[in-house]
This record gives structure tokens, C-alpha cells and sequence, in this order.
């Protein structure tokens, strides 16, 4: 795919996502960085470490930026300290070259996108429920889908 066709595709699914799907984009993008980042610091090249690591960093900038703290102030709170966790680490991995500091920042950026992809599941069961009550349908439930796995 050719650089123009695929910005092209970018700007569209970014402009078309949903809010959740924002998040898991932006989870997506922080994990790319970063694992291109810990390549470069196993190549030895700090050039493209310190790239990479910035990028992974301005990531982890907008979840922070992103958060709303006027609906859940706790949890809010929560978050930000450990996405400002996450920044430290990953620009530790950039200065210091330290494969450590930027698998930490890895292993909590893929929790953190797990425990959104399972929200977003959730999420995505719940409307289906409520758009079944309003059909008059039965909801989707465990057995339904475990027919659906098998048929499948």
C-alpha cells in the first residue's frame, strides 16, 4: 500500500471510530511504539529509540489528556498516576537505554489495553441486550454464543 493510500485509510477509521475504539487505537499505537523502541535499544540505535519512545510518550500524553475527570474523579486520579508511571518509564527506556524500564512500560500498556478490549466486550453485550428488548427478541446470552462458536 502506497504512503498516501494508506494515510488515507488512517484518517478515515480514525475519523469513523467510536470513542471506545479511540481508546483501543490509542492503546494499539502506544504498544507499537514502544516495541519498536525496545528493538531499537537490542539494535543499539538511539536515534530510533528516542523516536519511537517519544511517540509511545505523546500517546500516553492524550490518555492522559483524554481522561474525565468530571465523571470519575477516583478513578481519574487512578489512571493518570499510572500513565504518568508509564511516561517516566518509557522516557527512562529512551535516556537510559534500559530494556527494563521500557518492558514495564510495555506489560502495563498491555494490561491496561486488555482490561479495555474485556470493557469494551461488555459494553458491546449490553447493547446488544438492550437493542434485543427493544425488538422483542430474547438478549444474547452464554449458551446462544456457545451455538453460535460451535455452528461457526
Amino acid at each position: 500500500m502506497n504512503p498516501q493510500a494508506a494515510q488515507n485509510y488512517l484518517r478515515t477509521r480514525v475519523l469513523t471510530a467510536t470513542p471506545e475504539q479511540l481508546q483501543m487505537m490509542l492503546f494499539d499505537g502506544a504498544i507499537r511504539f514502544a516495541e519498536a523502541g525496545r528493538t531499537a535499544i537490542l539494535k543499539k540505535d538511539w536515534e530510533q529509540t528516542y523516536h519511537n519512545c517519544l511517540r509511545a510518550q505523546k500517546i500516553v500524553t492524550e490518555l492522559i489528556a483524554g481522561l474525565r475527570h468530571d465523571v470519575q474523579p477516583e478513578l481519574c486520579k487512578k489512571l493518570s498516576g499510572l500513565y504518568a508511571y508509564i511516561f517516566r518509564r518509557l522516557l527512562d527506556a529512551s535516556a537510559r537505554h534500559q530494556v527494563s524500564a521500557i518492558d514495564e512500560a510495555l506489560k502495563l500498556l498491555r494490561y491496561q489495553r486488555e482490561t479495555w478490549a474485556l470493557l469494551m466486550d461488555k459494553l458491546g453485550k449490553q447493547k446488544a441486550a438492550a437493542a434485543a428488548a427493544k425488538l422483542d427478541i430474547p438478549a444474547p446470552n452464554s449458551k446462544m454464543e456457545a451455538m453460535l462458536c460451535v455452528q461457526g
